[in-house]
């Protein structure tokens, strides 16, 4: 889509791609941001950036070789593609990962995520390497306002002040940074009479998901699957069970979230192999014997299965011709219908209420 600012057009694209023409790489929050530091008596260099998805803001304000915190591998991809889109070429490094330390900053930026966890988090991140006399910005789309929102901006800054919507938009203006003490990042949860530690924004961060739950309640590894991938991994809950059911075997675990391939790493066991991606680009063809999942379909406020229809396939590619692929989802997504078109067998192993746990084979077992 293109978009003009500064006197210059820029043709910035979602990534992943979409089919749903109503799902653009920016919102009316995107623009107030950008308003908002167009009209800065001072614009500083190096501004940090936070949960610009699809790279819009990264894109826009390339003159000001912005830095970007990035959790999610998809974003991270999003800005490398927009950038090589638009011919822009920044002068050093500009990627950071929300656990690394910043360099001083003037200004930072937050596209406001759905997890206050998470939002909890990118304050202190921000908070921790703004000047005395920097400035936070804040974007979110009105519908979306809880009073939550102010609590925690006030734990970090004494000055907090709210726009006035344009577009049903608005942002939060913080200021005056108070002296905090940091807290400890991680969260605790237990399950299976095992607690397991996680970091804020990762999925599900007050108990183990409900369709987790149900899934690791009728999942049961063969002896012949060897390599397993936990696709979607979380905190690696899913990998922790495989792993003590089947010790030897060769487990992955892979997830869009650094954030979340970082937690797993704090619950499962050294022998494990850990992928920040989302893709299964580096898994050869035919090399898996079995993939678990519980695969995501909300990203952020958005529901979007076109994400997960492409795993599915990229699953069908990695596993072996005896392979296995057992997945949980919510019942009224229907994935039947595609999984059908994809593998020899597609069975029900189990439901409820609420959940199914699929199974699929690549071929058809003989009797």
């Amino acid at each position: 889509m293109k978009y003009t600012y500064n006197e210059r057009d820029f043709d910035i694209k979602r990534y992943p791609s979409t089919t749903n023409k109503s799902l653009q790489p920016w919102n009316a929050a995107d623009e107030l941001t950008l308003e908002f530091i167009k009209n800065l008596k001072e614009v500083p260099e190096s501004p940090v950036l936070i949960n610009d998805r699809f790279g819009f803001l990264a894109t826009t304000l390339f003159k000001l070789q912005p830095l970007s915190v990035v959790n999610h591998k998809s974003h991270q991809k999003a800005i490398e593609r927009n950038y090589i889109a638009n011919s822009l070429v920044l002068k050093s490094r500009t990627i950071y990962t929300p656990l690394e330390s910043l360099p001083d900053i003037d200004l930072g930026v937050i596209k406001i995520p759905k997890s206050l966890e998470a939002f909890d988090l990118y304050l202190q991140i921000l908070h921790s390497s703004l000047k005395e006399n920097g400035v936070i910005v804040c974007g979110f789309m009105t519908k979306y306002f809880t009073p939550q929102l102010l609590q925690i901006s006030s734990k970090y800054f004494e000055d907090i002040q709210q726009t006035k919507a344009k577009k049903k938009a608005r942002l939060l203006i913080l200021k005056n940074k108070k002296e905090v003490k940091h807290q400890t990042l991680t969260l605790k949860i237990k399950f299976d009479n095992k607690e397991y530690i996680q970091y804020p924004g990762v999925f599900s961060s007050d108990h183990i998901d409900y369709a987790t739950q149900f899934l690791l309640e009728h999942l049961t590894v063969k002896e012949s699957e060897h390599i397993i991938l936990d696709l979607a991994s979380g905190n690696g809950v899913i990998a922790d069970h495989i792993l003590n059911q089947q010790p030897s075997s060769e487990v992955h675990l892979m997830d869009d979230s650094y954030l979340a391939v970082e937690s797993s790493k704090l619950n499962v066991n050294e022998g494990a192999y850990f992928h920040w991606n989302d893709t299964l680009e580096n898994f050869e063809d035919r090399y898996l014997d079995l993939v678990v999942s519980n695969p995501p379909f909300h990203f952020e406020y958005e529901t979007n299965i076109e994400v997960t229809l492409g795993l599915f396939r990229q699953v069908y590619r990695c596993l072996k011709e005896s392979g296995r692929f057992v997945l949980v989802s919510n019942k009224h997504l229907n994935y039947k219908t595609h999984l059908d078109k994809l593998f020899e067998t597609c069975s029900i192993i189990s439901e409820n209420d609420k959940f199914i746990i699929y199974e699929c084979l690549k071929q058809k077992i003989e009797e």
